[in-house]
């Protein structure tokens, strides 16, 4: 988008760039509505892309927690570790861990459709302990690029030494920020996720990944739900 590219170009080149839209825009305003919706739309599309990237990010919660994504490619794979549990999303399973107790278990259930997205329900635990996923900011970042009433201020910040460009959204499904890198990786998130208060913030990333991130913890227990398991 030609329109969000300029922007992004002028945040890149100042510290702290921000502007506001509201709801209420004069003939004169709209060009600059406009670009902001159009760079709300292109961070959400960063996000999706990155889907298609293999790295690992890890985040940090509060209260000292810690949480972590990690992505790999030809297969896809994904990982999403949280407080007390382990999400792992591969072709030949979907597999849920909690790890609170003195032994992990884990449950085996059918992987979803080739060549499908994750859907924001398959995240519902990984949100509930306190890991906002990207496909969950994704469809927030949607919300708020179609809410004509929505306020946006955008800047641009560095995250774990990355550059990342944010929006701070305030609108009818709630106010969140959401920061987003140059690589496409969630940056940052506060805001409420299903009601819940949620803050994350990336602290390290890397563009390599740890194969044993996709499987069960070492000495789980496992379910095998899947058609034909056992």
């Amino acid at each position: 988008m030609p329109a969000a590219s300029t922007t992004l170009r002028m945040l890149a080149v100042s510290v702290i760039a921000s502007l506001t839209v509201t709801g209420c825009q004069t003939v004169e305003d709209a060009g600059v509505a406009m670009g902001r919706s159009e760079l709300v739309n292109d961070l959400a599309a960063r996000l999706d892309r990155a889907l298609e990237l293999t790295y690992s990010a890890d985040y940090q919660l509060p209260g000292g927690q810690s949480a972590a994504i990690v992505q790999a490619q030809d297969p896809v794979r994904s990982a999403y570790t949280y407080p007390g549990g382990r999400l792992t999303v591969t072709p030949e399973a979907i597999t849920r861990c909690t790890t609170t107790g003195a032994r992990p278990e884990c449950t085996l259930v059918a992987p979803p459709t080739p060549g499908s997205k994750p859907t924001v329900t398959l995240f519902s635990e990984a949100n509930r302990q306190g890991l906002v996923t990207p496909p969950v900011v994704v469809g927030l970042l949607t919300a708020a690029a179609l809410d004509p009433q929505a306020v946006i201020k955008q800047s641009d910040t560095t995250v774990a030494g990355h550059h990342a460009a944010c929006v701070e959204v305030e609108g009818a499904s709630g106010d969140f920020t959401a920061c987003v890198t140059t690589e496409g990786v969630l940056g940052s998130f506060t805001g409420p996720v299903d009601g819940k208060p949620m803050e994350l913030a990336l602290s390290s990333y890397s563009t390599t990944v740890d194969e044993s991130a996709f499987e069960p913890p070492v000495g789980a227990g496992v379910v095998d739900r899947r058609p034909g398991g056992s």
